[in-house]
């Protein structure tokens, strides 16, 4: 075992959490941003699909009818980044901010019809006070999901808003950052390219499924043992299973893979299956066991905390509720002895997260080795010696030019 199972006592009733004093000059730094007699007035909201990749559907009935495997895996047009929006806020005073969401054409749908209309003429500078709104607002037919991810571009739109009218970066409103640069891992099955471009740490994918039984079993361990022998020993190697497993498969699968000292497991279960996380929690013999990638907002992530159902929490601050929420849950790992590794971290996104966090761990590549892809090559900070560094200002530091968004989101130009 090479993690303390330690956990201290955790009250959900606390709310708010309590705050070491870095984060709470942070709120305070980030309640300073809107003076009362300061107000930058928003005047429009647009949002628009925006496709980082594509993600091939399965069609049904071919070649096993009702029980083909892939269709256990369908995400359909609505799952992560196949279903990227771009958020524009624009302000009386000629600012404009921008931010990515998810949620493909519902959420956008919901902006225009619900939320757009619900905070024109209001102060881009209250942005908390504006996500209460607008969650509560949602509450009755989101919570997750669609209005999540409709909620998580705008709250980004407005931070950058905050940025640029500040004139520095977002990290920066936030109390500065806690370090210079951030130890970067590479998602991929590519490691010997994941070597090359830097990387010391690696997480592979790609995994067979519970349902295909103990061939498919041999075939993960084999996997895995193949990636640790092309990594070298003294890489760092995680795994995400994308909820393909469940927990007695999970247990087994650590066991037989034990010599490959994997520093976590990602997602080996449905997010909904608590029971099945506090188990692995409780049980699981060497890697951590990390989950919220696909949780949402800070009542989602208190309660994988209180069921002690995840020792690294992987908030992604485009889907689960922007920065606003995702600063409550990196404030609630820290009280509760949680670590903290956002989904896509070495996204400008999820860096400004992780930068002005108690303790950088991690950061996921974004966009770094995926070439030919425009905007996740924008919106990636630059790798210096297999490190993420904090992104440029001011806001969030990405630019979208009226040529890009011509090509790409025609209807905010």
């Amino acid at each position: 075992m090479y993690i303390a199972r330690v956990w201290p006592m955790y009250d959900s009733r606390m709310l708010p959490h309590p705050l070491t004093r870095r984060q709470w000059l942070g709120l305070t730094a980030a309640a300073a941003i809107a003076p009362a007699a300061e107000r930058l007035e928003i005047t429009s909201i647009k949002a628009a699909p925006l496709s980082i990749n594509s993600m091939a559907i399965p069609k049904a009935g071919e070649p096993l009818g009702d029980f083909d495997p892939k269709r256990w895996r369908n995400f359909g047009p609505y799952a992560q980044l196949p279903a990227a929006i771009l958020v524009q806020i624009r302000t009386k005073d000629g600012l404009t901010g921008y931010g990515i969401g998810g949620g493909g054409a519902a959420a956008c749908l919901i902006i225009e019809q619900h939320l757009a209309p619900m905070l024109k003429g209001t102060n881009a500078l209250n942005i908390e006070l504006l996500w209460e709104q607008m969650f509560a607002s949602t509450s009755f037919y989101g919570r997750r999901g669609l209005a999540l991810q409709a909620i998580s571009g705008i709250d980004l739109a407005l931070w950058d808003l905050a940025g640029r009218r500040a004139n520095l970066p977002v990290y920066q409103l936030l109390g500065g950052p806690t370090a210079e640069r951030v130890k970067a891992y590479y998602t991929s099955n590519e490691v010997e390219r994941g070597l090359k471009l830097g990387f010391r740490a690696i997480k592979i994918h790609g995994f067979e499924t519970f349902r295909d039984g103990p061939t498919g079993l041999k075939k993960n361990v084999q996997k895995i043992l193949d990636a640790r022998k092309r990594a070298g020993p003294e890489t760092q190697l995680m795994l995400d299973a994308l909820c393909a497993w469940d927990a007695p498969y999970t247990l087994e699968l650590a066991a037989r893979a034990a010599e490959t000292k994997l520093y976590f497991i990602e997602e080996p279960l449905l997010p909904d299956d608590m029971e099945g996380y506090a188990r692995l929690c409780r049980e699981i013999k060497g890697p951590r066991i990390a989950s919220g990638e696909h949780e949402a907002s800070i009542y989602g992530f208190r309660e994988l905390i209180r069921n002690r159902a995840a020792h690294i929490l992987q908030p992604d601050v485009t889907w689960s509720g922007g920065l606003t929420d995702g600063r409550r849950v990196a404030a609630a790992a820290e009280a509760a002895g949680a670590l903290l590794i956002p989904h896509r971290g070495g996204s400008v996104y999820g860096m400004t997260l992780l930068l002005t966090s108690h303790a950088p761990i991690l950061a996921e590549s974004f966009g770094t080795g995926e070439s030919g892809n425009e905007l996740m090559e924008m919106l990636t900070t630059k790798l210096v010696d297999g490190h993420y560094l904090p992104p440029p200002g001011p806001g969030f530091g990405v630019e979208f030019p009226a040529a890009f968004l011509r090509k790409h989101t025609p209807s905010l130009a």
